[in-house]
């Protein structure tokens, strides 16, 4: 009987995973067909899922080719925003690890007078609407002369990826063993020696996860990378609005350029899936 009933659990289990799955995965499906369908079967009604497929949509994208024969294209000059999202992206959360790590180190380890006050003020930041803040940044900015550049952006970028970048670091500080920098601090090691040696050593898979969900949340960012970036240093999220013009909207171009856009998340997350997975189960069960 009790055997039954988990079977019955289990199937129950396994159909809302696959309806789960679908229900994520065929927006992306949709996406990557109208990537590589011509604009008249993207615009046919009903749709269609049988069709002839074509690479032209990336050629547009990629090489800037304008469109051979009857259809219309826009030059956007992709590859540009690409590398600028590249640039912007790698800074930032490069920039959060450099200065989260060693906050995140002292809320987890050493107390002083307001430090919880200060950790949820920063954490505020990361829920805060970027509408709240981006009018006052954009003047700052202007006034400071950093309006348009790659570390203005970068700077900008540090509200979305350090708050969530030291609240995540400081659980994973919080996991280490005080026992572990008791010995350690036994064995003669200083503060920093501690720090260097034993705890940066136990939290990397951890500092991994964090950087690769910074860097989606940066890469997917797109108010900051729309109103504070110059047409040098635009981002490629904002880029995307560059294939709806008066006329009419290049959907084909468009879902060509956002399965590009994709990319580096994806690959980031499967070439360093193990340590993600490590990284987010860290300190999941404790002895």
């Amino acid at each position: 009987m009790n055997s039954e009933k988990f079977s019955i659990v289990q199937f129950v289990s396994l159909i809302g995973l696959i309806l789960l799955m679908l229900w994520t995965a065929f927006p992306l499906y949709w996406v990557f067909n109208m990537s590589i369908q011509t604009p008249l079967d993207v615009i046919s009604y009903p749709p269609k899922f049988v069709f002839d497929a074509t690479l032209e949509n990336y050629s547009v994208v990629l090489l800037g080719k304008a469109w051979l024969g009857k259809y219309e294209t826009v030059q956007t000059d992709f590859p540009r925003y690409f590398l600028n999202s590249l640039i912007v992206c790698f800074g930032a959360v490069g920039l959060s690890m450099l200065v989260g790590v060693p906050a995140a180190y002292s809320l987890a380890r050493y107390n002083f007078r307001g430090k919880e006050n200060f950790a949820f003020t920063l954490l505020s930041f990361r829920f805060a609407p970027g509408l709240i803040v981006i009018l006052p940044l954009f003047v700052i900015f202007r006034r400071l002369g950093i309006y348009g550049t790659y570390h203005g952006m970068m700077i900008a970028y540090q509200l979305i990826t350090l708050p969530f970048s030291v609240w995540l670091m400081r659980g994973f500080f919080e996991d280490i063993p005080m026992e572990l920098e008791h010995a350690a601090r036994i064995d003669g090691y200083s503060w920093w020696g501690i720090f260097r040696k034993v705890d940066l050593p136990l939290v990397a898979p951890g500092i991994a996860a964090t950087a690769i969900l910074s860097f989606i949340f940066a890469w997917n960012e797109f108010l900051f990378g729309y109103i504070l970036s110059s047409d040098v240093t635009r981002p490629v999220t904002p880029s995307l609005m560059g294939f709806i013009s008066y006329e009419q909207v290049l959907w084909g171009q468009m879902a060509a350029a956002a399965i590009i856009t994709l990319l580096p998340s994806l690959i980031l997350a499967i070439f360093i899936q193990r340590y993600l997975v490590r990284g987010l189960t860290f300190g999941a069960v404790k002895g």
